[in-house]
């Protein structure tokens, strides 16, 4: 008797005890389907690593903007020159003198030429200056002493001249002027030759001068011109009695 009533005690909990029974197992089976979900979810995460910047710049090239103002670079821009007008002018290598056609310098050479033609020796010489050296005589003298002057007789362009007394150098540059001057020479016995050597022929050519040899009292003992071309000499000798 006692061992029924124990075993119908036990059914009676094993039917109490049922409902748990099913609702703890579908708990459990409820978190192990939630675990096997999470783990499906999880990645494995690979930590980044930093790798060396390369030297050329990796970053997304952008378009430049206008430079709005020339200064940000630190830099005079050029500006530009409106309405810029070339010179009118044509090129010429002879500024002084104007031709319609290049071919007219030779032509005025041409016709100075056959000019020249049509003067004499002399003309010519007076002209474009003489290329020979000139010798205006010698000269007497009893004076102890005599005065050598000269001067540009022509326009004072820039003539030039050297002054040598028997063959030595006196006056090495001597600029001739609109006005007489000169130096006083102590007349040695015998000859005493004075030259003029033309250095140049000035600005308008040639060289022109016009000379005197005075004595003691005042008397011209010799006056002259010339017309020199560069490096030609004109000389006068004075003859100490």
């Amino acid at each position: 008797m006692k061992n029924n009533t124990a075993s119908f005690r036990m059914i009676n909990y094993m039917r109490l005890m049922k409902p748990y029974v099913l609702l703890l197992f579908f708990i459990g089976w409820s978190i192990a389907t939630q675990a096997q979900i999470d783990n499906k979810k999880k990645s494995i995460s690979i930590p980044a690593v930093e790798s060396k910047k390369d030297s050329a710049d990796t970053s997304l090239l952008t378009p430049s903007k206008p430079i709005e103002n020339e200064k940000t670079i630190g830099l005079n821009l050029p500006k530009a020159t409106p309405n810029l007008e070339l010179p009118k002018k044509e090129f010429s290598m002879f500024p002084e003198e104007k031709f319609g056609n290049p071919g007219e310098l030779y032509t005025k050479q041409i016709n100075k030429n056959i000019d020249n033609l049509k003067l004499s020796e002399k003309e010519v010489a007076l002209r474009n200056g003489s290329k020979v050296d000139q010798y205006f005589g010698d000269f007497k003298s009893t004076a102890k002493f005599v005065n050598v002057v000269y001067r540009d007789h022509g326009y004072v362009d820039g003539d030039i001249i050297q002054v040598r007394l028997n063959d030595d150098i006196i006056h090495a540059r001597v600029f001739l002027s609109g006005g007489f001057k000169g130096f006083k020479l102590d007349l040695q016995k015998g000859f005493n030759k004075i030259d003029f050597v033309a250095l140049n022929q000035g600005e308008s050519g040639p060289n022109t001068a016009e000379f005197k040899v005075i004595d003691d009292k005042g008397i011209i003992v010799s006056q002259n011109q010339w017309n020199l071309a560069t490096g030609v000499k004109a000389t006068v000798i004075v003859v100490k009695e």
